[in-house]
């Protein structure tokens, strides 16, 4: 940090509440709109969320999201700057702002979560939002965070085609939805050959089952959409070939998982698992449905293209190596 770093003109600090939700998204963002039901569902607080100002203007922003059951920040998923200050300017203030909600907000010797950012699908061809996206990654560099991941962020609408069910498998729920056993003896299977970069990072530091177990009871435990979309695609022997898992995260419908075992991979299987998964959801009349893939996974997004998902956003996903420090 420079010379700004003893600004006295310079506040940071968290919001007061709801009241400065106005003041808070003075920054454009494509979440904003659900700030105040994060707040009032309490996946959200006040505390969480850090302005950096100098008298009523704001220069940056950032906050912090969890579930709405977690007594600590899961995501870093806000961090903007005012793209109009001089760049050394708003590099330092937001590093400051960093720095100091980081502080204030994690507990020392802890995890910090991960930074994510939803980013245009075309960021590297457009000087402007290049200039945005590396500003943000700038800014996290600054306090020891990495690049971990960039993902495509997928869609599909109602209308668009839905291949229709072939004779090569059958699906069917879980046998016991209240039970995850049988799910997590499939996802501890595909995490063979995984080319998911959370998937592989999970493995260097867990064993399979382990890191299956810690998905389910992180994710996919927390859905209150009903447990008998999730299907489990079968061989006409009732071999299982995969799983698809339609949900509603609370935002979106959206396909949040979606595997096939390592025996049966390159037959073609996935477009048959995600034209169910998509059947599912379009059979609740939603408005959209929404996927993602890493970057890195060609096969994969190569799936989506072909059912019709559109890349309508990316997003980068950032990591830090070392604990918050006290």
């Amino acid at each position: 940090m420079t010379e700004f770093q003893h600004d006295p003109a310079l506040t940071l600090r968290p919001i007061t509440g709801a009241d400065e939700l106005d003041l808070f998204t003075r920054f454009p963002y494509v979440i904003n709109h659900e700030l105040a039901d994060d707040l009032t569902e309490g996946r959200r607080r006040p505390e969480w969320m850090w302005v950096a100002l100098r008298g009523d203007r704001l220069l940056a922003r950032l906050a912090w999201w969890s579930r709405p059951d977690g007594d600590a920040p899961q995501l870093l998923d806000i961090l903007d700057l005012d793209d109009s200050l001089p760049e050394a300017e708003r590099l330092d203030i937001g590093e400051r702002l960093l720095r100091t909600a980081t502080a204030a907000t994690l507990t020392p010797g802890s995890t910090h979560p991960e930074y994510g950012r939803f980013i245009p699908p075309d960021w590297r061809e457009d000087p402007a939002a290049r200039r945005a996206v590396e500003d943000r990654m700038t800014v996290a560099e600054r306090t020891g965070a990495q690049l971990f991941v960039e993902r495509l962020r997928l869609e599909w609408k109602p209308g668009t085609e839905i291949a229709p069910p072939g004779d090569r498998l059958t699906f069917r729920p879980l046998k016991n939805p209240d039970d995850p056993a049988e799910l997590i003896d499939l996802m501890t299977a595909v995490l063979d050959g995984t080319l998911d970069a959370h998937g592989r990072d999970d493995l260097t530091r867990m064993s399979p089952r382990e890191a299956a177990t810690a998905h389910y009871e992180e994710e996919f435990a927390h859905y209150s959409s009903p447990r008998d979309w999730w299907r489990i695609a079968e061989l006409p022997d009732g071999e299982p070939v995969g799983f698809v898992i339609p949900a509603h995260n609370g935002y979106n419908a959206t396909i949040a998982y979606i595997a096939v075992l390592p025996a049966h991979r390159g037959r073609g299987y996935i477009d048959e698992l995600l034209a169910e998964g998509t059947r599912v959801l379009a059979e609740q009349d939603v408005p959209r449905v929404r996927a993602a893939t890493d970057l890195g996974n060609v096969p994969m997004a190569a799936a989506f293209r072909r059912a019709g998902y559109v890349n309508f956003e990316r997003a980068i996903n950032m990591t830090w190596a070392s604990a918050v420090l006290s």
